[in-house]
């Protein structure tokens, strides 16, 4: 088994990742490239999905290619993927009817606060496990319907949008619908990602009929729900195509559930942190489909083929890895690697807040009017006050998840797994550390997502036998414990909630 591998599509927020790994769970090969991000009006973010499937192309044959692989190495293909953007495209010529509505995408806000006025929150909250808001697909795809320019089809279908949708004329999915769609034909989606859609009855595991109608989208346009790791597979890649081989695509989940399979997290009560673009808090709740009542989300983990979903509580934070990207973009950072040096340089943030609420905020305050705020400043405040304030609003953002955690599950956490561009930064890990008084575990591979995603497609097609195999290749590259005592830290945090009280419901004319 030395000489094949599993590879693995990352379509992320801000690009796409190919890795291939080997049967230790190693990478042998990575590509990136990254996408236009595209901002219409405030609050409104967008992507090219032709760029997208452009890109996925560009970075499988380079990886490949550096690391003089032949596709046929492959046994099977794994994706992985940014869930809640919504792409829809002519089911007849493969185009896109409009730009992917990204998942920080905010101008839906007035319809779910219609949702929420007709008292339809609940409802919502009980099919699906999601609070009602604009992060989620479904307004997303109602908007589309309802907005995109007939102009943008081709001259000689010159009816609207929702016309064509109604006639069956269109597809909708998430990046990975996208992906599986362009790889294979088929238009195919995983329990996992069909459970952020706010469309997808979770209980039942099949799309809710009640929810389409409320939102208008037709059930033509719905991909087939499959389970995370398939071993009826998802179709294969054209041997005529730009791979230029027949390789099964096995395995698909949401970027969040991903990490959580990648760092093992296969029983109940085990969580983890992935620090991207944004911040997402996951603990797994087995074959229970815990209720929130402290703002989490409760939703579909991943589902093996013949086996029993397995769900989670998740935290969502908006703005982590984004937040330090905002530092660069004001010039109070050159890189991110940059933030520790700043950050340490001063012994606290001297009482300054910042609150990095830049699309509203997610769990547990669900307020999408909530903005970007600082707090505290003082004539002797400087960059290095602001960087630092921006670190440990990571941070408590992760402390407000994991005692809503904790409050919901019963279950204290004494071990976080984290992952994530942004756990390169030891002043970050520790910092984190010493915030929710917890040990952090921190990974050799810390491209956990793509791993999650190949052990997926692998496990799938019989590259690896059975979850243990994965659990042993889990590896520890560094721990960091709290070494500020609770006392100090917990003054701090109080604080934070002031801080947090001041963005909210800020952004009243949008």
């Amino acid at each position: 088994m030395t000489d094949t591998y599993v590879g693995a599509i990352d379509q992320g927020t801000t690009g796409t990742r190919f890795m291939v790994f080997d049967h230790s769970g190693r990478v042998v090969t990575s590509a990136y490239e990254k996408h236009e991000q595209i901002y219409p009006e405030p609050g409104w973010v967008e992507h090219d999905p032709v760029e997208i499937w452009e890109n996925t192309k560009d970075v499988v044959t380079t990886g490949l290619d550096e690391a003089d692989l032949d596709p046929g190495q492959l046994e099977a293909i794994g994706i992985t993927n940014q869930r809640e953007t919504t792409i829809v495209w002519d089911k007849e010529t493969g185009k896109p009817v409009h730009n992917a509505l990204v998942w920080q995408d905010r101008r839906t806000t007035d319809r779910v606060e219609e949702i929420q006025a007709e008292g339809k929150v609940e409802w919502i909250r009980e099919k699906t496990g999601l609070e009602c808001d604009a992060y989620f697909s479904a307004t997303k795809a109602e908007w589309i319907l309802d907005n995109a320019e007939p102009l943008k089809l081709e001259a000689a279908r010159g009816e609207d949008v929702r016309k064509r949708a109604e006639q069956g004329e269109l597809l909708m999915g998430t990046p990975d619908t996208w992906i599986i769609y362009n790889l294979t034909g088929n238009h195919i989606t995983d329990v996992s990602n069909a459970s952020r859609t706010m469309l997808y009855n979770i209980h039942e595991m099949e799309w809710d009929d009640e929810l389409l109608e409320e939102f208008g989208v037709p059930a033509s346009m719905l991909p087939e729900v499959r389970p995370s790791s398939d071993e009826q597979t998802y179709g294969s890649t054209d041997a005529d195509g730009f791979l230029g081989a027949e390789v099964p695509v096995a395995g698909a989940l949401g970027d969040q559930q991903a990490a959580m399979f990648g760092q093992t997290c296969f029983d109940k009560g085990e969580a983890k942190n992935t620090y991207g673009t944004g911040a997402f808090y996951l603990m797994n709740t087995g074959n229970e489909a815990v209720e929130s009542d402290h703002g989490l989300l409760t939703t579909v983990a991943f589902q093996m083929s013949d086996e029993p979903v397995q769900y989670a509580l998740e935290g969502s934070i908006f703005m982590a890895g984004a937040a330090i990207e905002w530092l660069e973009d004001v010039d109070l950072i050159n890189n991110a690697a940059q933030t520790a040096e700043l950050s340490r340089s001063v012994d606290s943030t001297d009482g300054v807040y910042m609150v990095p609420a830049f699309t509203g905020l997610g769990a547990p305050h669900w307020d999408g009017r909530a903005r970007g705020t600082i707090v505290g400043m003082t004539r002797g405040t400087r960059k290095e006050h602001i960087v630092r304030a921006t670190l440990e609003s990571i941070a408590y953002q992760t402390r407000d998840l994991a005692e809503a955690m904790e409050a919901d599950s019963g279950v204290q956490t004494d071990k976080l797994r984290v992952d994530g561009g942004a756990v390169k930064n030891n002043f970050l890990c520790q910092l984190q550390s010493d915030i929710i008084q917890t040990d952090i575990a921190r990974p050799e591979v810390d491209e956990t997502t793509a791993l999650g995603s190949a052990y997926a497609a692998g496990l799938a097609v019989g590259y690896w036998d059975t979850v243990d195999e994965l659990r042993d290749n889990w590896r520890i590259d560094r721990e960091f414990s709290p070494e500020k005592s609770s006392e100090e830290v917990d003054k701090l945090y109080d604080r934070w909630d002031d801080a947090v009280e001041r963005s909210l419901d800020w952004a009243q004319e949008e």
